[in-house]
């Protein structure tokens, strides 16, 4: 929000620095992100206020004249060829060395005087280019009546505008005239009202136009009036001035009428030719699915029957509240102005403003939720405006609709409640100025309490900590005491998902994988690829209303997409090996509105092993070491798991297992399917590992099993066992790991496994790498020995396992 300081001034008497008028706003009302002084550059000795006393012809150019212009010091001729010169005229007028900008070059640079075409200047009649006010250089700027010659034009046109940024709930700070009230209840001065009186003719305006509201759930006000024997023209300078300060385009009086008091108050209004208003009626309905209208800006658009519509007899003439339609845009021969002030519902104006990708200033200040009272202000500033600046004349009466009449909100503060959220108690007497300040109505009431009606305008205040909060900032925040905190600090209440989340993150890179971040959203052809069609709840995601992209339609029900695009992308320019992993949510549909958020770990291996220093090898990652990085991970975690073949959507039959812990089925590894990494870009065998973070909680221990370490060495031996094809290999570890034999304890891993000749059919061997230990002593060759044969034959009784060779 621009915020002109010249336009504040109209209404309410500022004379802070301009750093102090930030620094109140910043603390009581919203954030000055800059400002700009407008006419800084102008050099208040060379650039001043002038009177054109005499406009004479040029002896040597037709399309030059002579100026004599009155600079206070006396009358100075100028060489000028704008063709809007005429005596009598205020302007703004330059001497030698003044710093301009050159109205070709659009480059700052100094005056300099020279004979033009033989007759001497005695300095310089600006234009608004040349003073970097506009683009405009086809004539002078001229000044109003009022301006004082000899003045320095930085006094007299001189601003500042602020670049201010409100708050979402605070669409009364949208206007000039709502910060102006702010400025006076943080300064304590009186706020002017602006002047909203006009006359009327004897024609009624309730016998020119109807108006009807067929959707009163999204305008709950409609209000128009009807404008005369208008004249198109250019609006005056000041009221241009004032929109280019704030960024808006001066188009006619009429069009600037509208935007001004806009910008003003805050209210979007619309002005229509009455005269290109069909049956002389409004109707303020939703739109028909498919219907289609060419707004002001030239472009059609198509419509749904969720959007509101402003329509006269024939049909829509506006998009309610965003833009109007061009069919009935006021034009140069224009003569009777049909001038509408709605409210909307701001819900609506958002979706209609997204959906049809058009923001305006209007939508703007409708999506932040108007409060229908601004409305009549708004009319009647606006008509007042009409009947100074068009020449026309004002319908007798207001047709004003207002099926959303509310009666008025009272809220019952009491002191003691000021006083418990703000920790200080605010004297009455305070209370009271800032409350009718802001326009509240406040109503003392025994014992110690406050009747309170927010205005019209205010609709985000509801509650009594919402008018409390208005009293704390007009007070001023630098007036409560600061205190320490008192009380003891609440428990820490246990989160045990967020906590695994979190340490499977950790586990998870400092195994050597790198943690990627992917978008939520994805579309259904992706996703469909990695989910079954048994799977109706992963094949029927949530979709998005208005999405940025068509491959951002969905929220993801999986993330192995995610992962396996990742993975190709980084394929194209990495030839190692890569390891990549994310922990993020599915988003799973629930028969409630919201999804069910499941934390997932979803990770990926493939690529060539590097050998102990670092180099690439011919052999390529595999099952085996995903399966390892598996079986560490949860190792970290105290969670004990077992791996058991199982068969998977998208994941190759033979080469998956499904993790357990205990009866918990937790996660699942495998080898994605070549088809799937196929349709992915992947052209070689990767491998894929997911870990369901709430079904891991679940089982994770409260404390991790501990054993201190032994003070005694261990014996390392390495033994081939044979054992039928289908025994798992974690079969055979769980037994060996959970021998016991006289306090010997034995860890275990397995390094090869063999199939082919020297063993039978239906058999393989299974190596494995033995650490004995003991808590109590150094263990002996016979001491190793009688603990194997122990084992050995408690494996054969078992599982039928026999030594290799033995």
């Amino acid at each position: 929000m621009k915020l002109s300081l010249a336009w504040l001034r109209d209404f309410v008497d500022v004379d802070l620095p301009v750093p102090e008028l930030a620094r109140r706003l910043i603390d009581a009302t919203a954030e000055v992100e800059s400002w700009e002084t407008i006419g800084a550059q102008w050099d208040p000795e060379r650039i001043r206020v002038a009177q054109v006393i005499a406009v004479d012809p040029h002896p040597n150019a037709d399309r030059l004249r002579l100026a004599t212009v009155e600079t206070g010091n006396g009358p100075q001729q100028v060489v000028c060829g704008a063709p809007n010169l005429a005596a009598g005229q205020k302007v703004a007028f330059a001497t030698e060395g003044a710093e301009l900008i050159d109205g070709h070059t659009g480059e700052r640079a100094k005056l300099k005087l020279r004979p033009i075409r033989g007759v001497d200047s005695a300095g310089m009649v600006l234009s608004e280019k040349e003073l970097g006010l506009s683009d405009s250089h086809e004539g002078i700027l001229v000044l109003p009546d009022t301006a004082t010659v000899g003045r320095p034009l930085v006094e007299e046109l001189g601003d500042v505008v602020f670049d201010i940024s409100t708050w979402a709930n605070r669409a009364d700070l949208l206007g000039v005239f709502g910060l102006a009230r702010e400025v006076a209840a943080v300064t304590g001065k009186p706020l002017h009202e602006p002047d909203r009186s006009y006359r009327e003719s004897s024609a009624e305006a309730s016998g020119l136009v109807s108006i009807t509201i067929e959707d009163p759930d999204l305008c709950p006000r409609f209000m128009a009036s009807v404008i005369q024997g208008v004249t198109i023209g250019p609006s005056p300078a000041w009221m241009q001035e004032r929109l280019l300060a704030h960024g808006m385009r001066p188009i006619n009086n009429v069009v600037d009428i509208t935007n001004y008091v806009m910008l003003e108050t805050g209210h979007p209004t619309h002005a229509f030719d009455y005269d290109l208003v069909h049956d002389r009626r409004i109707v303020a309905r939703r739109a028909k699915e498919g219907e289609r209208l060419v707004t002001l800006d030239g472009v059609e658009r198509e419509l749904d029957g969720e959007m509101m519509l402003v329509c006269d007899g024939a049909g829509p003439v506006s998009i309610a509240g965003i833009m109007g339609g061009g069919n009935s845009e006021v034009r140069p021969e224009t003569r009777n102005i049909l001038f509408e002030v709605a409210n909307w519902k701001p819900g609506s104006i958002r979706r209609t403003s997204g959906i049809l990708k058009l923001r305006t200033e209007a939508s703007l200040r409708f999506e932040k939720g108007i409060g229908p009272g601004m409305a009549e202000d708004a009319q009647r500033r606006a008509l007042h405006l009409f009947e100074q600046l068009t020449g026309g004349t004002v319908a007798r009466g207001i047709v004003d609709v207002y099926p959303g009449k509310q009666p008025p909100r009272e809220i019952l503060v009491t002191a003691a409640r000021i006083e418990q959220v703000l920790g200080i108690a605010v004297p009455a007497g305070d209370v009271q100025r800032i409350l009718v300040a802001l326009g509240f109505a406040c109503e003392p009431t025994p014992p110690a309490s406050y009747r309170v009606q927010p205005p019209e305008w205010r609709p985000d205040v509801v509650i009594p900590d919402d008018v409390i909060e208005d009293i704390a900032r007009i007070y001023g925040y630098d007036r409560l005491p600061p205190t320490m905190l008192r009380g003891a600090l609440p428990p820490v209440e246990p989160r045990p998902v967020v906590d695994l989340r979190e340490r499977v993150r950790d586990t998870a890179a400092s195994l050597g994988f790198q943690e990627i971040l992917t978008y939520t959203l994805t579309d259904l052809p992706r996703l469909r690829r990695v989910v079954p069609e048994s799977d109706h709840v992963r094949r029927e995601p949530l979709g998005v209303l208005n999405p940025v992209a068509a491959q951002h339609t969905y929220l993801r029900t999986s993330l192995r997409p995610m992962l396996l695009d990742t993975y190709a992308l980084n394929r194209r320019h990495e030839d190692g090996p890569l390891r990549l992993f994310e922990v993020a949510f599915e988003y799973l549909p629930v028969e409630a509105d919201l999804p069910h958020e499941r934390p997932v770990l979803c990770a990926l291996l493939g690529g060539p092993r590097e050998t102990r220093w670092g180099r690439g090898s011919d052999e390529r990652l595999d099952f085996f070491d995903l399966k390892g990085d598996a079986e560490a991970l949860l190792r970290t975690l105290g969670v004990s798991a077992t791996f058991e073949a199982a068969r998977e959507f998208g994941l190759l039959d033979g080469h998956t297992a499904a993790i357990k812990a205990g009866k918990e089925r937790v996660g699942i590894l495998g080898q994605v399917h070549p088809d799937v990494a196929a349709q992915f870009d992947v052209d070689e065998p990767v491998f894929l590992l997911e870990l369901w973070i709430e079904d891991l909680a679940r089982v994770l221990p409260e404390r991790p099993a501990y054993t201190p370490p032994s003070r005694f060495p261990e014996v390392r031996q390495d033994l081939a066992l044979v054992v039928d094809e289908s025994l798992p290999a974690g079969r055979l570890m769980e037994i060996v790991r959970s021998h016991r034999s006289s306090l010997v304890r034995i860890a275990a891993d397995v390094f090869d496994e063999y199939r082919g000749p020297g063993v039978a059919a239906g058999k393989k061997s299974l190596a494995l790498s033995l650490r004995y230990q003991s808590d109590d002593r150094t263990l002996t060759d016979e001491d190793v020995a009688r603990v194997q044969t122990g084992l050995l034959k408690r494996l054969e009784k078992e599982i039928g396992a026999t030594l290799r060779g033995g």
